[in-house]
C-alpha cells in the first residue's frame, strides 16, 4: 500500500452504493473480495453475483452475461488486483463489443485480500490506458469527486463496452460478506434473471 493511496478522496462503499442505487435494473458481477463486500454493504440483491475464489474472472463473466442478456445492463465491479489477473479478458471485451457492458474498477493500488501489498498500479500501470489500447470504446477514470461525477452516467447508460476506473482510498472496512455457497448464489441469480425455469430441480 502506498502513502498516496491513503489520501485518495474517493471512498469505495460510497461509490458502490451509488452504482447500486442508480442502476436498480442492472445485473451486477462483483469481483473477488472487497468489491463483493462493497456491493453487499450497499444491499444484498438477487441480481448481484459475487465471485468467491475466482480471482481474475469478473470481466470475463460479465462479458458472457452481457452477450447472453443483450437487453439488460451488466455492470462488473472489481478491484485493480483482480483486473490485473484478467487482462486478456479486456481484449476479448473489445473484440466482442457488447453495448450493454460496463466494467468499473476500484483501484486502491493494493491487494486487499492478502495484506495490502502494492499492485502494479502503484508503480504506474494504467488500467484505463490498457483498456483504451485494446480498443474498448468508452474509457474514463477519476481520482477526485468532481471527476467521478462524469463516470456514473457512462457506467449506467453509455453504449459500451465501458471501462471506468476509480482511484479509491486504501482503507480497512468492516466485512459485509455475501452468502458463501456458490451453488446457492448461482441458483438465486438464475431465478432472479430467468424465473423458476432458470433452475433445474432434482
Amino acid at each position: 500500500m502506498t502513502d498516496r493511496a491513503n489520501t485518495y478522496p474517493l471512498r469505495r462503499r460510497e461509490i458502490a452504493k451509488r452504482l447500486i442505487d442508480e442502476n436498480p435494473d442492472a445485473l451486477f458481477i462483483a469481483g473477488l473480495g472487497a468489491t463483493a463486500w462493497d456491493l453487499t454493504a450497499a444491499g444484498d440483491r438477487h441480481t448481484t453475483f459475487p465471485l468467491w475464489g475466482a480471482m481474475g474472472g469478473a470481466a470475463a463473466m460479465g462479458l458472457g452475461l452481457a452477450l447472453a442478456q443483450p437487453d439488460r445492463r451488466v455492470i462488473v465491479v472489481t478491484g485493480d488486483g483482480e483486473q490485473l489477473m484478467g487482462m486478456g479478458a479486456l481484449a476479448t471485451v473489445a473484440v466482442q463489443r457488447p453495448r450493454n457492458l460496463a466494467i468499473a474498477v476500484f483501484d486502491n493500488e493494493s491487494y486487499g485480500e492478502t495484506g495490502m501489498q502494492q499492485t502494479h498500479t502503484a508503480d504506474g500501470v494504467d488500467l484505463a490506458g490498457v483498456a483504451r489500447s485494446v480498443g474498448i470504446p468508452v474509457v474514463a477514470s477519476a481520482a477526485a469527486a468532481d471527476e467521478s461525477e462524469a463516470l456514473f452516467p457512462l457506467i449506467g447508460e453509455a453504449e459500451g463496452p465501458v471501462f471506468a476506473t476509480f482511484k479509491i482510498r486504501a482503507e480497512a472496512l468492516p466485512f459485509a460478506l455475501p452468502p458463501k455457497d456458490g451453488a446457492w448464489l448461482k441458483d438465486r441469480f438464475r431465478r432472479a434473471l430467468l424465473g423458476p425455469a432458470g433452475v433445474s430441480e432434482g
